[in-house]
């Protein structure tokens, strides 16, 4: 059997700017739970607020951004890709290696 090898990643989010604290909670959570879902571990979000998009998507000129780190397999994040591009309150996303683990 093949042991898993978890890798750190952090995800930054682009929320709907129509989202209420509690839908942007419950968005979080619904994340979070989908990592975990999938056999990894969300060590924390930061919730940066509501900001200007670069350029409109979906008709929207703004956005809620959120940053979490997690770990997670690497073969489980196309997994997480493809749940996340399909969720209508998700703007965008963007799942990277986690920058201080990447350097060792």
């Amino acid at each position: 059997m093949i042991a898993e090898r978890l890798r750190d990643y952090e995800i930054v989010l682009i929320l709907t700017p129509q989202a209420s604290e509690e839908e942007v909670t419950a968005i979080i959570e619904r994340v979070s739970g989908l990592i975990s879902g999938l056999g990894g571990s969300v060590e924390d979000h930061d919730v940066w607020g509501l900001r200007r998009l670069a350029y409109p998507i979906k008709k929207f000129l703004e956005g809620i951004y959120v940053l979490a780190h997690f770990s997670l397999d690497a073969k489980d994040v196309l997994a997480l890709n493809r749940n996340l591009i399909t969720a209508e309150d998700i703007l965008r996303h963007l799942v990277t290696l986690d920058k201080k683990v990447a350097k060792k």
